[in-house]
């Protein structure tokens, strides 16, 4: 079965983008709008890989990775931060929070499937 993505952005054209991209590459795909879904679905449908944005209504994607990661349910699924926030305080805040990678937009493509294709491939095994 391929691996599940969980892709959390509150911008729709984002959400398409991320979506297609990933599901061009064989990937099945869920998806959230905001913290409090995004923490609820990884919860319920366990994804080898979320990509989660920051700027988000109701939990901020710094919020919902350490929550994910706090819990001994969900701490195993690996957390691909996609954000605008391009700072170097951004990018050592994330990770900090338990992100296993921190990616500014726009991403290209290449570098998205990259990091996915990376932790889906240690999901399988």
């Amino acid at each position: 079965m391929d691996p599940l993505v969980l892709v959390v952005d509150d911008s729709p054209t984002e959400l398409r983008l991320v979506s297609r991209t990933l599901q061009d590459k064989g990937y099945r795909i869920v998806t959230a709008v905001d913290g409090d879904d995004a923490v609820n679905k990884a919860t319920i449908e366990h994804p080898a890989v979320i990509v989660l944005d920051v700027v988000l209504p109701k939990k901020n994607g710094f919020q919902v990775c350490r929550q994910l990661k706090n819990s001994a349910d969900t701490r195993g699924i690996k957390i691909v931060l996609l954000t605008s926030k391009s700072q170097d305080s951004d990018r050592f805040w994330g990770l900090k929070q338990g992100a296993d990678a921190y990616l500014t937009k726009p991403v290209s493509q290449e570098e998205l499937l990259y990091q996915v294709n990376r932790f889906a491939q240690v999901h399988k095994q």
